[in-house]
């Protein structure tokens, strides 16, 4: 195969895993947070 090819698919592969870290990461802490803040704050879940 071409080098570029396979260039472009180990960016593309890392762009994919990044973006899917990022999102198991980020949901459980915003989820945290909000809970965090209704507790604290008395605030909804939904604002």
């Amino acid at each position: 195969m071409n080098i570029l090819i396979w260039i472009l698919m180990i960016i593309g592969g890392a762009a994919g895993l990044v973006s899917t870290l990022y999102l198991l990461v980020a949901m459980p802490v915003i989820f945290g947070w909000k809970v965090y803040r209704s507790i604290k704050y008395r605030i909804s879940l939904f604002d």
